[in-house]
């Protein structure tokens, strides 16, 4: 016969899909009873009444009671946090704030933190970010995306994302997609509707994304930039001083111009730029294989060049991304290129880009190093 021991160890196993932290550890077994026959009833506490991923922790309990020998059936219940239990779980993942703290911008934070950034719109900036994102996921790292383009929010879109987050007390739970958490304002608006904010109504939103979501313990985080050097650009320098930017443009000289503009805005405000992606930049001809360079040649290297020469150090071209109609098919399928084709030439291109920054060194500008005078 099965133990509460036994089904406890075997509910470890089982983790709350929005926190990814096991449902024992957050306190959500509300009991086990266990009949004479083998038969197994466990309460389950959801966080919130009409939990929407309830029937994924129903199922993983399941299965994962199921497993136990002499297990004859196996029932699962669902009750709901008390208030004070939902406190209790936001001070434990969130830890005692007078006021909201950004944990990222903690000096000690191990998180990378990649601004994406462009001159102007239409040059694939939003495909860059999801498809590193998912690289960066598939070399095993855990990863975020932050859609801070307000205005012209469309990660959701392109990773697939259909879920709305869920708040617990002050904390918001992000959905994921492809293993990765996604925040946008477009999952807090009707439809399709426009947002109509001056800039305080974007610092806030912003603000509120990287303060109160429970993002969790992530290896890279990537925030999608609305194009230029506007509200939000200065917003993510103030409250994220350790974000690098990556600079996406394409080989067209008038779009390499404006992106040089959106990269040099580090020197203002004192941040890194890791690189420069060049997309669109060559596809082959259909009919000889020949590369054909649609937009020009030569912005991603005009754009390194020159911010090279202005912050003084060698910012790297990372990649040159050439045009793929799958790239944008994926995009509207939510599926990211680099999962659903990655031999493709514009996947590899970009797998390579997340190699490159994964071997970077993180440096230790901001960094606390524990020395103290003799």
């Amino acid at each position: 016969m099965p133990t509460v021991e036994d089904v406890t160890r075997a509910l470890a196993t089982v983790q709350d899909p929005e926190i990814h932290r096991p449902i024992t550890e957050l306190d959500m077994v509300g009991g086990i009873e266990i009949s004479p026959a083998g038969a197994v009833r466990v309460t389950v506490l959801l966080t919130i009444r009409g939990c929407p991923l309830h029937e994924t922790i129903k199922r993983e309990v399941t299965a994962a009671v199921a497993r136990l020998p002499g297990v004859t059936g196996v029932r699962v219940e669902f009750g709901v946090m008390t208030d004070e239990q939902r406190q209790d779980l936001q001070r434990r993942l969130m830890g005692e704030r007078d006021e909201r703290e950004i944990r990222f911008a903690r000096p000690e934070s191990l998180t990378r933190l990649y601004a994406v950034a462009s001159g102007k719109g239409g040059v694939g900036k939003s495909s860059v970010t999801v498809n590193l994102a998912a690289a960066f996921s598939a070399l095993g790292r855990t990863v975020g995306v932050v859609d801070a383009d307000m205005y012209g929010h469309s990660v959701p879109r392109m990773l697939g994302v259909t879920a709305r987050p869920t708040q617990v007390q002050q904390m918001i739970m992000p959905p994921a997609a492809h293993g990765i958490r996604v925040i946008s304002v477009g999952m807090f608006t009707a439809g399709n509707d426009p947002i109509v904010w001056r800039g305080p109504m974007l610092h806030r939103a912003l603000r509120q994304f990287l303060a109160d979501v429970y993002w969790g313990d992530l290896d890279v985080l990537l925030l999608d930039l609305p194009p230029g050097t506007g509200d939000i650009a200065i917003s993510v320098a103030q409250l994220l001083p350790a974000a690098e930017l990556l600079v996406v443009t394409t080989p067209q000289q008038a779009a390499a111009e404006v992106a040089e503009r959106a990269g040099a805005i580090a020197l203002q405000t004192h941040q890194r730029v890791a690189g420069v992606v060049e997309n669109m930049s060559w596809l082959p001809c259909p009919h000889c294989g020949q590369r054909m360079e649609p937009f020009g040649s030569g912005g991603g290297a005009a754009v390194s060049d020159a911010l090279s020469r202005k912050v003084g150090g060698h910012v790297p071209l990372l990649g040159q991304v050439p045009l793929d109609v799958r790239l944008r098919e994926q995009g509207d399928a939510g599926t990211p290129l680099v999962l659903a084709d990655p031999d493709a030439p514009a996947a590899k291109e970009l797998r390579a880009v997340a190699d490159r920054l994964t071997a970077r060194g993180r440096g230790l500008a901001g960094r606390p190093l524990g020395l103290s005078p003799a």
